[in-house]
Order: structure tokens, then C-alpha cells, then sequence
């Protein structure tokens, strides 16, 4: 079963026209000061070096939108620190390139800056626009600074970085589907659109997966920064009743003005200073009818209303387990956000999900639910964790539906892409670190197994324990969740957070070296089974001895580079052993399967 579909699809067909793009804004923000006119300098060329020392740890965003004209004007206050080995003479700061830097204050005084078109995908145009800003002196090492933005434009549907690929229209405007307009406003964060200000390597689409590991390592950055969100909504029909910040349900206020023949209405809602965790910040702006039903909000078009009791019957039926796993404390619900069009691809983002409702079977939906429900009941500023934990729910509804082989095999369809990304050998490579995973591969593939493991190393209860201990406002260190589950089961798992979370010591290679039994008493066997680990990561494997009429299931610790004898004594004449049943990744296979025939041997 392949539940995980919608994380990674780009929605083929359907259509919409481009919109076309906005004449300049004119909204002017009042009861603020601004910078005085700032003095251009000569522009200058900038470095990658100096775009990966810009370290954003803090935004105050005060942002207007008006939709009629599809435009944003921002006013941010961005505190930064320069986290590389030399001082920085000019600032580098980004946005899509449909938008332009207004005016740069530090202390109520204008600075220098100039402004450059830069071919980038991590914007949905294909181009970011980038200001290279004096500061007063250049930022040391170490130091930081805050400075005063304001910045405006359109920000339309655009396609023009998968087009130029060649997708079809229709397909690369569902993927893309960004923007700021009377009816949904939309706007994911970097690697979608860039609305608020960031500083990146330019990265392209085509460019092997360069500029999934920017988004990565962008999220990874910003994993302890903060944003605070103001927004200001124009609206000339119906106001917004719905909106989503940074992944998190936020109420609207009343409407300061309605809307007259002359002046639109203005509608404001805010979110305060909030750690990001593992995501990029986003807003959500729409008109949908809200559905309420436990720990799950439904907001639907009028068109999808028939389609929402689907996800109402599956979030019934995986409440329970997802309640078993994480506890009953107070938390966010679980928000599905329905898209405007049809072939819209999917997109998650905290607690939401956003995604074109359709009538589909609530058995189907559960997973896809059961994913959703876990990142509402539990939240991780560490990816591994944050993500790791709704993929392991969602294969443990699997597994209670369809049973254990379908959970491995859907747990087993990202094995081949994590072996291909993990190093051959340790420090040979780009592998990553559970800690400091900036893709997808290792904080969502590699961490669900690397709980599944913990699952077969300390039981069910143990883990259940853990993760239901687990605050994420008390996770200041890495072997915060370590401490948990070694409390919880009363073990020390010292050997295996090290191979598998704090470092990346690549994935064992398996090996049936031999199967060995003779008679011990009557109808008794004492079974020796050599197993042989090539690999670099120290693991506690499954090993099955069957026969004809029972079998018996024991876990196995075997070193890296190194091999074990392990012997059972069964009680028939075995015919089959089974090292390792798919819930334990492997440089290639996860399952090994000795058939025996019915000849013992004295030799062990």
C-alpha cells in the first residue's frame, strides 16, 4: 500500500490560465516610521560564501495584502547573525523576483543597498530578486544585527521553472499554484514562493537534487528561528473567514471596515513570535465552509462539501490508535484545507493539509488521516522527530488494517532511495546525521525505520511511554529523546541512537553465512545460524527459525563489519530461517531466507 503518495506527486492535468501580472502596488503603510530615502550604492557582486553566513534567527512581519491587484506590501524587522569566518561587507537578502526591496533602516537610519535578478527555482518564477545591503560596518563573525525592511509587489501563479522543463501547462501550474487573489491566497515559504526574506544558494530544478538539499538546508537553519506574523487582508466581496499562518489555525477578526462603492474592506488576523521548527513559513487566505468533527477540521468549497465526510469517517477510525500511540493531551487539530482546483497537488505544512477534496473511499483516506491527526497530537522542533513520527503512525494504521507485511512493504518502498543516498562508506559522501538530516530520504525514510526499530528493541509500551512524555519545549539537547525511551524500557540505548541518530554510519549488509542443527533430544534441535553484518552500522535484527508446525522469533545484535552465531533450540526439524524481515533498511535487500533441507549436520 503506497500511502505516502501525495507527499511527492505533482498533479498531472487540469487547467488555469496564468494569471497575469499586477501593475505596481501603492499601498502605503501608515503609523510606522520608515527609513529615510535610501542612497543607492554601485552594485557589487556576491558570493555563495556570503549567502550561507546569513543566519535569520528572528522575522516580525507586518503584511498587507490586496488581492483585487494580487499584491503584497511588507514591512519586516529581520534580526540576522553572521555564522561564517569573515566579516561581512554586504548583506545578501532574497525574494521572488516579482517583488522588490523598498528601503533597508538599521536604527531608524537608511542604508545602501542594491538589487539583482538571480536565476533561482527555490521561487516558483525561477528567479529571485536579491539586495546586497551595507551595513554601517561590516557584520563580524559571530555578530549580529536587525534590520528594517519594507518590500512590495505581485505575486501571480506562475509556472516558468517547470515549464521550461517542459511539463505541460496544466501540469506545472497544479504543482505551482501560489498566489495571492481575491479568492485563495496561498503562499508555501521557500522552495514555492519566497515572500519574506531569506538568503540561499541559487539552486535549479534540473540540477540533480541541489535544490532539494537548499530547501533542506534552509528548514534546518531556521529550525529554532521565530517569526511573528501580522497580516492585513483587503477584500471588495465576501470577507476571508479561514486562515492558516505558518501551518497553524489562527482566527480572524472582525472586520475593521466594509466594503463600500469607493474603499475595499479590511479584514486583520496575527500570529505571534512562534518557533518554526522544520518548516517553511506560510499563509493561507480563504472563503470555505468549516466542518468540525474530534481532532479534525474540514474547510471545504461549497463544490467538495459532498466529499467531506470521507475524511470525517477516517479520522474516526484511526482516532483510537493515534491516541494509543501519542496520548490525549490538548492540542491543534488536524486541518485539511481544500484547494482551489481539482488537480491541485498536495501540500502539508504543520498541522495543515492542503489538498483537492474528492470522494474517495474513508479506508483509503485513513493513512493519509492517521499522518495528519500524529502531527497535530505531536510537534518536534528536530525533523527526524517531527516527521519521523506521523510516517511511523501512518505505517502502524497500515499495519493494523492490512497487517505487518503491508506496513514493511509500504515502510520498504523507500528503501532502495535511502540506500542510494547513505555513503558506501562513513564520511565518504554526503550522509546525514539524524540531527542535522536536511532530506526528505533521512528525516522521513530513514527516521520511520529508525522507530520501528525502537518499536522491536523496547516494546510497544515502552515507546508509547516515550512519546507521550515528549516535550518539545524541553528538548534542548540531542539526547533529549534518547533519555525518554531509555527511562520508559529501562535500557540503555547508547549503541543504537549513535549508529543511527547522532551519526551516519551508512546501513548494515546482511548475510546468511550458514544454518547449522543436529538432534539434541527427541524431536529437538539445536539450531547455530551464522550471520555476517559488511556493513558500517551496528544493528538488532529479527531472526526466524520455521518448521513445519511453529516458529520462533528472536532479535539478533549484530556489529558492524563483524558476524554472530546465534543459537535457538526448536522444537521440530527446522525447515526455514529468516534474518531480517524488512524492518531493519539494508544496503540491498532486508530479507534473507535459508531453506533447509531435512539433513543434519554435526557441524556448528
Amino acid at each position: 500500500m503506497k500511502f505516502f503518495f501525495w507527499m511527492a506527486a505533482v498533479a498531472l492535468g487540469g487547467s488555469m490560465a496564468l494569471a497575469q501580472q499586477a501593475p505596481e502596488p501603492q499601498i502605503v503603510f501608515s503609523g510606522r516610521p520608515r527609513p529615510s530615502s535610501t542612497a543607492k550604492a554601485a552594485p557589487q557582486a556576491l558570493t555563495d560564501a556570503e549567502r550561507l553566513a546569513v543566519d535569520i534567527h528572528a522575522w516580525d512581519l507586518d503584511v498587507r495584502l490586496e488581492p483585487d491587484r494580487q499584491s503584497i506590501e511588507a514591512h519586516a524587522r529581520v534580526t540576522l547573525r553572521n555564522a561564517g569566518s569573515a566579516p561581512l561587507a554586504a548583506i545578501p537578502l532574497q525574494l521572488s523576483s516579482t517583488l522588490h526591496f523598498e528601503d533597508v533602516g538599521f536604527n531608524g537610519k537608511a542604508l545602501p543597498f542594491t538589487q539583482t535578478i538571480l536565476a533561482s527555482d527555490a521561487d516558483h518564477t525561477g528567479a529571485l530578486r536579491e539586495a546586497a545591503i551595507t551595513p554601517p560596518q561590516p557584520l563580524a563573525p559571530g555578530a549580529e544585527i536587525t534590520l528594517t525592511l519594507d518590500y512590495g509587489g505581485a505575486i501571480p501563479v506562475s509556472a516558468e521553472r517547470v515549464t521550461d522543463l517542459g511539463a505541460p501547462i496544466g501540469a506545472a501550474v497544479a504543482s505551482d499554484w501560489d498566489r495571492i487573489s481575491p479568492d485563495f491566497t496561498g503562499l508555501r515559504g521557500f522552495g514555492d514562493v519566497v515572500w519574506y526574506p531569506v538568503s540561499s544558494v541559487p539552486a535549479a530544478l534540473g540540477d540533480g537534487d541541489k535544490l532539494f538539499v537548499e530547501i533542506g538546508r534552509q528548514k534546518l537553519m531556521d529550525q529554532d528561528a521565530t517569526m511573528a506574523l501580522h497580516v492585513t487582508d483587503e477584500f471588495t466581496g465576501d470577507p476571508p473567514n479561514v486562515a492558516l499562518l505558518n501551518g497553524r489555525w489562527v482566527p480572524l477578526k472582525q472586520p475593521s471596515l466594509m466594503p463600500t462603492t469607493a474603499y475595499p474592506g479590511v479584514i486583520t488576523c496575527a500570529s505571534p513570535a512562534t518557533r518554526l521548527g522544520f518548516e517553511a513559513p506560510s499563509l493561507f487566505l480563504a472563503r470555505r465552509t468549516e466542518t468540525d468533527a474530534g481532532n479534525i477540521r474540514v474547510l471545504s468549497t461549497p463544490a467538495d462539501q459532498p466529499h467531506v465526510q470521507d475524511y470525517l469517517t477516517a479520522a474516526t477510525s484511526v482516532a483510537p490508535l493515534v491516541q494509543r500511540w501519542l496520548g490525549n493531551k490538548p492540542h491543534p487539530r488536524f486541518t485539511v484545507l481544500d484547494l482551489p482546483e481539482a488537480a491541485d497537488a498536495p501540500a502539508e505544512t504543520g498541522n495543515v493539509l492542503a489538498i483537492p477534496l474528492a470522494s474517495e473511499d474513508p479506508e483509503k483516506l485513513a493513512p493519509l488521516v492517521a499522518h495528519g491527526l500524529a502531527h497535530a497530537a505531536f510537534w518536534s522542533p528536530r525533523a527526524w522527530l517531527n516527521e519521523g513520527v506521523a510516517n511511523f503512525i501512518g505505517t502502524l494504521w497500515v499495519e493494523s488494517a492490512d497487517g505487518r507485511t503491508a506496513a514493511l512493504e509500504s515502510l520498504n518502498a523507500g528503501r532502495p532511495a535511502l540506500a542510494l543516498a547513505e555513503p558506501a562508506v562513513p564520511g565518504d559522501g554526503r550522509g546525514q546525521d539524524l540531527l542535522h538530516a536536511e532530506s526528505s530520504v533521512y528525516y522521513r525514510t530513514k527516521a520511520t525505520y529508525v522507530l520501528w526499530m525502537l518499536r522491536s528493541l523496547v516494546g510497544d509500551d515502552a515507546l508509547q511511554s516515550a512519546l507521550q512524555a515528549y516535550n518539545p519545549a524541553q528538548d534542548t539537547a540531542p539526547e533529549t529523546f534518547e533519555r525518554l525511551v531509555e527511562n520508559a524500557s529501562h535500557k540503555d540505548l547508547g549503541w543504537f541512537f549513535s549508529n543511527w541518530v547522532n551519526h551516519d554510519d551508512g546501513l548494515p549488509d546482511l548475510s546468511i553465512a550458514g544454518v547449522y542443527f543436529s538432534p539434541e533430544a527427541h524431536f529437538t534441535q539445536l539450531v547455530a545460524i551464522d550471520i555476517v553484518n559488511n556493513g558500517y552500522a551496528e544493528a538488532e535484527v529479527p531472526v526466524t527459525v520455521k518448521g513445519a508446525n511453529t516458529s520462533d522469533t528472536v532479535n539478533v545484535r549484530v556489529p558492524a563489519h563483524g558476524s554472530v552465531t546465534h543459537r535457538v533450540i526448536f522444537q521440530e526439524m527446522p525447515t526455514e530461517v529468516i534474518v531480517n524481515d524488512g524492518s531493519i533498511p539494508e544496503v540491498q535487500a532486508s530479507e534473507h531466507v535459508k531453506t533447509l533441507k531435512q539433513v543434519p549436520s554435526s557441524t556448528f
